[in-house]
């Protein structure tokens, strides 16, 4: 199963750190993919933050391989498919596809084998077993 740490997060919420580069950093040493927030690109530099520019990053940084990239804004999106990074965008749809061809459910949906489930802690145990992969918060519970 994929595990992905939403914004660096593995024991739960930490607003202060999460959606850093050190923080998700962090989480990517341990093992752990990484669910970010990319809200702006001003044609030179991508930045972090939901819902405000907190900190740039490079193009380079964000091919990592296990980041799971959520563009902000339509600028955000269209540079990150451009350049070949792994993405995706939704606001509240009960699923998205990202660039690389994963389902993105929105908590408390149904999934598959391709799909990933946002904040599992939503559904039943045995109907998390039925994803490709977990994001969460929590992510370390699901470590076993």
């Amino acid at each position: 199963m994929i595990l992905i740490s939403h914004r660096g997060n593995i024991d739960g919420k930490n607003p202060e750190k999460e959606n850093t580069v050190a923080y998700i950093t962090e989480a990517l040493d341990k093992g752990y993919h990484c669910e970010i927030d990319v809200c702006k690109f001003d044609g030179k530099q991508f930045y972090l933050g939901h819902d405000e520019p907190q900190e740039s990053v490079s193009m380079s940084w964000l091919r990592d391989n296990t980041l799971w990239c959520h563009a902000k804004t339509f600028n955000a999106l269209e540079a990150m498919v451009a350049f070949g990074i792994h993405c995706f965008y939704h606001k509240s749809d009960d699923y998205t596809i990202t660039s690389r061809g994963w389902i993105w459910a929105y908590p408390g949906m149904p999934g598959g084998k391709y799909s990933i489930a946002v904040h599992p802690e939503k559904l039943h145990p045995a109907d998390v077993n039925k994803f490709a992969g977990v994001c969460s918060d929590h992510i370390g519970k699901f470590n076993d």
